[in-house]
């Protein structure tokens, strides 16, 4: 794999943009950004961190919307192709995805593919949605002796059998906070089941909307009560949640103490 500080071979990049805000980029990411030939960019990458692009780059949408009915496959396939055509034009190419391209960004099937082909290619971290999100609102997701522990799922968690939604309850139980992605569309059977799992217990869910940028928004209600906040508040995506017994931005928590003195 060729080094992060070598400039002059071809080289695909796979950067995390982060959450959206361009000032969370990384160092390395903005410089990689700059030396770009050719970008080839995921739908949640935002226009601000877009406009950090090589003026004379390439810009190549590549991302997935929700209900665009694209065959996954094929849109990855011509994504893999993509790049590799152009790193052995000699360009330098950068795979641009939201968030982080380890944490539901399809990269090891990319680094898969540019392995078999014997292109070199490095990975550039970024700042993932959940994590931001919890930070930016102040959900800590993990305290002493509150939560020791932090998932990161998906809403797929509304598919899952028995015996994983009783592991995960446990886990909510105990204090493990969980960060859930792409929950917008399934909340209403991700809180059936979580609720039929972790029963009586006080369980918060916070949705946070267009995390990082200018309209970000946050919803914070009792498990039972968060289909009804959401129809309320109409969040729009791309929303992501954190759920668990210390789910609460520490302003609310604060907020409400001082209401009860």
């Amino acid at each position: 794999m060729t080094s992060s500080n070598d400039t002059s071979a071809p080289l695909v990049s796979i950067v995390g943009a982060g959450p959206g805000a361009a000032d969370l980029l990384t160092v390395r990411a903005l410089r990689r950004l700059g030396q770009a030939d050719v970008v080839l960019y995921d739908n949640l990458v935002s226009a601000e961190v877009m406009a950090l692009c090589a003026p004379d780059a390439t810009l190549i949408y590549s991302g997935k919307k929700y209900g665009d009915h694209v065959d996954p496959r094929q849109r990855q396939q011509e994504i893999n192709e993509a790049m590799v055509a152009y790193a052995r034009q000699g360009k330098r190419v950068v795979r641009l995805k939201s968030g982080d391209p380890f944490i539901f960004g399809r990269a090891a099937e990319e680094i898969r593919y540019l392995t078999a082909q014997q292109v070199p290619y490095e990975v550039v971290p970024g700042l993932t949605a959940g994590l931001a999100a919890a930070s930016l609102v102040h959900i800590p997701v993990t305290e002493r002796n509150h939560s020791n522990a932090v998932l990161l799922c998906t809403a797929h968690t509304a598919n899952y059998d028995f015996e994983q939604l009783d592991a995960l309850a446990n886990m909510l139980r105990t204090g493990t906070t969980l960060v859930m992605y792409m929950g917008l569309s399934n909340m209403p059977q991700v809180v059936a089941k979580l609720q039929a799992a972790v029963g009586p217990d006080a369980v918060y869910v916070s949705a946070i909307s267009h995390v990082s940028g200018s309209q970000q928004r946050l919803v914070t209600a009792l498990l039972p009560d968060i289909e009804a906040a959401l129809a309320q508040a109409a969040l729009p995506m791309p929303v992501v949640f954190i759920i668990g017994k210390y789910a609460c931005s520490l302003d609310e928590a604060a907020a409400h103490l001082h209401s009860l003195s």
